[in-house]
């Protein structure tokens, strides 16, 4: 199968809406190049995503000693 994706066909292999595919790429900052998705870099983002807690900022001590 190929790697880039339309949103409606990684929709459907992921089990989501399109406008969530949509909208969780916006949110992760997965690039939509011409109409496509790259499917390994929105897999691997939703999947880190999902494995972060809720406050990023204290997970991340490099960044909570700089601000």
């Amino acid at each position: 199968m190929a790697n880039h994706l339309t949103p409606s066909e990684l929709a459907d292999v992921t089990g989501m809406k399109r406008r969530e595919v949509i909208a969780k790429c916006m949110q992760m900052g997965v690039p939509i190049f011409q109409g496509r998705v790259d499917k390994t870099l929105f897999m691997a983002s939703l999947k880190e995503m999902q494995g972060e807690p809720a406050d990023e900022l204290h997970s991340h001590p490099q960044i909570a000693e700089a601000s």
